[in-house]
């Protein structure tokens, strides 16, 4: 199972905040939609490629969107947050309630010693 994909030399793995811009047209206007929320699955092979993402909405309302990844109105995928998680599926989340079901540990890198 894939944990992680590139989408514009952007690396994205499951456990990631992310803010996905993606074009919406409302009759013959478009603008740009952000969806911000945590990557909780990643999947597929070549253009059957796509990714899950979580938030919690307005009154604790949880929402998942899934994109894919050949979709033409994703416009970019902005890395918020690099999460450190040891599942490939994160849908435990699902079970959580407020804050914890948006608390990821932040991957913390080790400087390199000379």
């Amino acid at each position: 199972m894939a944990q992680h994909f590139k989408y514009q030399d952007q690396d994205v793995s499951v456990g990631d905040t992310i803010a996905v811009h993606q074009e919406v047209s409302e009759g013959n206007k478009k603008r740009v939609q952000v969806f911000e929320g945590i990557v909780i699955a990643a999947g597929g092979k070549l253009a059957g490629k796509s990714f899950t993402v979580r938030k919690i909405g307005a009154n604790n309302v949880p929402v998942e969107k899934i994109f894919p990844l050949s979709l033409p109105s994703l416009r970019k995928i902005v890395v918020k947050r690099q999460g450190a998680v040891r599942r490939a599926k994160l849908y435990y989340l699902r079970d959580k309630i407020g804050k914890r079901a948006t608390r990821i540990k932040e991957k913390s890198f080790k400087a390199a010693t000379a």
